[in-house]
């Protein structure tokens, strides 16, 4: 399928039934959502997705064109009462896809889902959502493996990237996220559920006026483990919270939680808008293990140092450069801490 910038067109206009299970897809230039809830025709059932692919291996989506969800509607429905609302675009169970090329903007839910997907190349996508719509991810990963996301811009009102349970060996690579919630791993770990993650590559992306930057977050009462994930080359512009693991995403208590482990933040620079700029909250009964911080230089938008917290942390450390006392061949020095210090 490919996509166009050109004149828009709302497919209901020339005959698309729109209920599911019609197959009408043939579409070129800007695709419209209904602009109100009763115009949305989703067939049988639960609202979830409104363009859907499904058992399509080897498939290609790319060119100018603009997927518009007009999902204003949606949120104040949302704020109003609880509603399901479903996502614009899904992927399921699509092996080897290749998306490029689009724009994706207001959304009633999250833009892009991809589920049960292994081998995904996705690269110059921008999203648009105002900051304040509520849950429109850019893009949300499940059960899926080898997904390369790279070049991108994402605008929305909530996590840019959000990477969850049965995802593995994933990069995101020269992503811009702001505004939003950052690039996510998680929430991970709901209602006592068994979830896992691992093998997550972030590196060369920006946070622009996020509400988080790096994070990670664990429900208390969940099993499974979020483990060798790295966050690399990234710059901040005045986010707040750039660097976060919170395994207390909600108030219960619980002897057991998500693992968090192998974790890397190396050379994050930048400003935030908080001088308590990491926060590496872990359970208190199981803790994070083998947390490194290396290279990371974060100040107050007025230029003043900032501070970290840690909670119920085990081998965590926070690696040093000085090149003014150390040696270019050397190691860079390597101390523990505790608690608070200062970055």
């Amino acid at each position: 399928m490919e996509l166009h910038a050109g004149p828009r067109f709302n497919v209901i206009d020339y005959g698309a039934m729109g209920n599911g299970e019609t197959d009408d897809s043939q579409l070129k230039g800007t695709i419209i959502a209904p602009k109100n809830i009763k115009g949305w025709k989703l067939g049988k059932g639960t609202r979830k997705a409104w363009i859907r692919f499904k058992r399509i291996n080897g498939l290609v989506i790319r060119g100018g064109g603009q997927i518009d969800g007009q999902g204003a509607p949606w949120w104040n429905a949302y704020f109003n009462s609880e509603i399901n609302r479903p996502t614009a675009l899904h992927f399921g169970e699509c092996n080897n896809l290749f998306l490029s090329g689009l724009t994706h903007i207001n959304s009633p839910k999250n833009h892009i889902s991809i589920n049960r997907c292994n081998g995904s190349f996705i690269s110059k996508l921008h999203f648009i959502a105002p900051d304040e719509s509520p849950n429109t991810d850019g893009i949300d990963i499940s059960y899926s493996s080898n997904i390369l996301i790279k070049n991108s811009k994402m605008e929305t009102g909530d996590d840019c990237i959000a990477i969850n349970h049965g995802s593995t060996f994933i990069s995101i690579i020269g992503v811009y996220c702001g505004p939003g919630h950052g690039i996510s791993i998680g929430s991970l770990g709901k209602n006592g559920a068994h979830h896992t993650v691992e093998e997550i590559y972030v590196r060369n992306c920006t946070f622009n006026r996020t509400t988080n930057g790096a994070r990670i977050k664990t429900w208390i009462g969940g099993k499974g483990y979020a483990r060798k994930i790295t966050f690399k080359d990234i710059i901040l512009v005045e986010a707040k919270n750039p660097v976060i693991i919170d395994q207390q995403y909600n108030p219960y208590d619980s002897a057991e939680a998500v693992r968090v482990s192998d974790v890397s933040y190396d050379n994050v620079r930048g400003t935030s808008s908080s001088p308590h700029a990491i926060k590496l909250h872990c359970d208190k009964n199981l803790g994070c293990t083998n947390i490194v911080l290396k290279g990371i230089n974060i100040t107050t938008i007025a230029g003043k140092k900032t501070y970290a917290s840690c909670k119920n942390n085990s081998k965590t450390f926070l690696r040093r450069m000085n090149r003014k006392k150390l040696p270019s061949t050397n190691e860079p020095e390597e101390t523990s801490f505790d608690k608070r210090s200062e970055v």
